[in-house]
């Protein structure tokens, strides 16, 4: 026998127990952080919730006006872009751009000698003409003439007087008249510039008053009816509504968009609103109603519903004698229609509830709160732009 061989560990024996050490240590370290998680919840389950600052605001009732929203393009009440009938060449502007003309009024003139030289040619011969038949009532007074040659005198200066008259006409279509009052455009002629006949020369609009074209959806036409009021709102005069009413209602829709076209007339003596601007169009449609308001960044909105945060104030005092704070509580609410940064809320609330309307990330329910009102949200109906 072998003493040395007998006395040398068992391989096995030693794998078994260095696994069930290092198992063991493995063990411990779970179980360890098992613990530690378990005691963290615990702390955090019994650490204070800290307060977060939000702002807000006290529900009230406000009239509202139903209005239907569209966008429209304006259009003068007269407008026409004027061309001449004929060619030739400018002899004479007779007014400056921009300027305020009368209907009737000459704006331009196209050359027209010849054609009023061949019209006093005319002239002289109807004048003769004209000699001849008062000679030929005289002689037909006492039998001098017969009946036939009367009236063919009296054809040939009938024949004389239309020839002048086709004459000046042809004249008169060398002169550019306004077709009604109005302003005319940009004019960029001169005396001597060649123009085509039917080539827009300016263009003349009548803007005292103004209409807008706009576009209604087939659901939404039946609350659009004639003299209802709107209010246009421009970008170019952000600060200032234009009154307006419905004048006319297209009783064809547009097959293709479903859309039936609306007429608005908007009063204009100022000027302000040019033929081809974009503009916003509210239409007010139905009766004025008092809805509970609140900006819109109060509300959140979620897949399951939109929500607000209330302000509870508990009325207890705390150990140090002040009062405790207010807490976070979240309801669900019913909203209605939007105004600018308002939007109308139907059921959840009632008038007076105070609101969180910023900071609701922050918060859950029971959150403490602080409340700060030093910056709050916009909650204007009517919001214009500002820049800073």
């Amino acid at each position: 026998m072998n003493p040395r061989r007998e006395r040398k560990p068992n391989t096995t024996l030693r794998m078994i127990v260095m696994i069930a050490v290092v198992g063991g240590f493995i063990a411990l370290l779970v179980a360890w952080n098992i613990f530690g998680k378990i005691m963290g919840q615990r702390a955090a389950a019994n650490m204070p919730v800290p307060p977060q600052t939000v702002t807000s605001t006290k529900t009230g009732s406000q009239p509202w006006q139903p209005e239907q929203n569209s966008v429209g393009t304006l259009r003068a009440a007269q407008g026409a872009d004027l061309a001449f009938d004929v060619a030739g060449i400018v002899s004479a502007v007779k007014v400056k751009s921009g300027q305020e003309v009368k209907q009737g009024q000459v704006l331009l003139e196209l050359n027209a000698d010849e054609i009023a030289a061949q019209r006093r040619q005319l002239e002289a011969n109807a004048a003769l003409l004209k000699v001849n038949l008062n000679r030929a009532t005289q002689q037909l007074a006492y039998k001098g003439i017969s009946k036939a040659e009367f009236d063919s005198a009296a054809a040939s200066y009938k024949a004389a007087e239309a020839g002048v008259s086709q004459q000046q006409a042809l004249i008169d279509k060398r002169l550019l008249r306004a077709p009604f009052s109005g302003r005319v455009g940009i004019i960029s002629l001169t005396p001597g510039s060649y123009v085509k006949a039917g080539d827009v020369i300016l263009t003349l609009q009548q803007i005292d008053k103004v209409f807008v074209d706009l576009n209604v959806p087939q659901d939404k036409l039946g609350e659009i009816k004639v003299g209802q009021s709107i209010v246009l709102s421009l970008e170019a005069f952000a600060d200032r509504p234009f009154p307006g009413e419905i004048t006319a209602i297209s009783p064809k829709l547009d097959v293709a968009t479903r859309n039936a076209q609306v007429e608005a007339r908007v009063p204009n003596a100022e000027e302000l609103l040019k033929p081809g601007m974009f503009a916003s169009v509210a239409v007010q449609v139905g009766e004025q109603k008092p809805y509970l308001t609140l900006p819109q960044s109060a509300i959140t909105f979620n897949p399951y519903g939109e929500t607000v945060f209330l302000v509870k104030h508990s009325g207890k005092k705390g150990a140090d004698g002040k009062d405790e704070m207010p807490t976070a509580q979240s309801v669900f609410v019913t909203t209605g229609a939007k105004r600018g940064d308002q939007i109308a809320v139907l059921t959840g609330i009632k008038e007076g509830d105070e609101v969180v309307t910023s900071g609701q990330l922050k918060i859950k329910n029971g959150t403490p709160l602080i409340i700060d009102n030093t910056s709050i949200p916009p909650a204007e109906a009517a919001p214009t732009p500002q820049e800073k």
